[in-house]
């Protein structure tokens, strides 16, 4: 179950100047398209807990909460549906475990990418967050006006 509020939690993992990025599939939303390891909170969840879990379940990572570390947060209102959002991006140079793809039915193929070369497709909001977080914003808002 979502979280009513509507909060992500998405995974930044960077190694030598590249980011792990998955190629979206049979979710709905921007299926084909390039993207972190992420998901939406449950309900009575915390984010940190919200961003352990999605991380062991798509990668199969294990990750301490306190080893996470807020780099970015956006606020977004889709231009698509109008829904606002608050995405919130983890990193973590701290895990156990090798990341792998085990969602294989939600995610064609996982792959590291170099930070100045982001693959097409990929998902716009995402691009959003990157270019605050490589500009050392710990906030965007878009879409509200």
């Amino acid at each position: 179950m979502a979280h009513p509020t509507g909060i992500g939690v998405h995974l930044v993992l960077i190694r030598e100047d590249r980011i792990l990025l998955g190629r979206r599939r049979n979710t709905g939303y921007a299926d084909g398209w390039w993207h972190l390891p992420a998901g939406h909170l449950e309900a009575g969840e915390s984010v940190a807990a919200g961003m352990v879990r999605e991380a062991e379940e798509e990668l199969g990572l294990l990750i301490a909460e306190d080893e996470l570390r807020l780099v970015h947060v956006l606020h977004d209102r889709d231009p698509d549906d109008g829904v606002v959002r608050l995405q919130l991006f983890f990193a973590t140079d701290t895990y156990r475990g090798e990341p792998a793809n085990c969602e294989s039915h939600k995610c064609s193929e996982l792959r590291w990418w170099p930070l100045t070369g982001l693959p097409e497709p990929t998902v716009p909001y995402l691009r959003v967050a990157l270019a605050g977080i490589a500009a050392g914003r710990q906030l965007t808002v878009q879409g509200f006006g």
